[in-house]
């Protein structure tokens, strides 16, 4: 199994507060912006509501390119989420961390990618297995 993921811990200890619209921005068609930056976000405020448990990480490979999930796309992993079936999950595995949907099963799992050149990992009791962390956010550069 090649690496899918760098993991780094986040520095809360700092506030960068971005200016944010007070509008919303349409997909349809413009409407005219009211008060551009009357209000500010705090990107660590936003996205990390536990702290002590959440982690970034950088995806490698394309094995989720269905997902929306690219190669070089951050995503934000808390660790304090109870995993559920069809979650969005970093998993380690028989000494190696990658990034799938976790479908549980009577006597197994399934880590299921989304890409078709893939094959989904089963996991049973013969695997060194855990779900380290459940995924929040994707962050992707355009």
């Amino acid at each position: 199994m090649q690496k899918e993921i760098d993991i780094f811990s986040p520095d809360c200890n700092t506030e960068m507060e971005i200016p944010l619209s007070a509008s919303s921005v349409t997909a349809g068609f413009p409407s005219p912006a009211e008060h551009y930056f009357s209000l500010k976000l705090d990107l660590n405020k936003e996205l990390i509501k536990n702290p002590a448990s959440t982690f970034y990480a950088r995806v490698k490979g394309v094995s989720m390119i269905d997902e929306g999930i690219d190669d070089g796309d951050l995503i934000v992993i808390d660790k304090s989420i109870e995993p559920h079936n069809g979650c969005l999950a970093v998993c380690y595995i028989d000494g190696e961390f990658t990034l799938k949907r976790f479908e549980k099963h009577k006597d197994h799992a399934l880590l299921v990618p989304a890409n078709k050149e893939y094959t989904p990992i089963k996991v049973t009791e013969e695997n060194d297995f855990l779900i380290w962390g459940i995924v929040t956010y994707i962050i992707k550069r355009v």
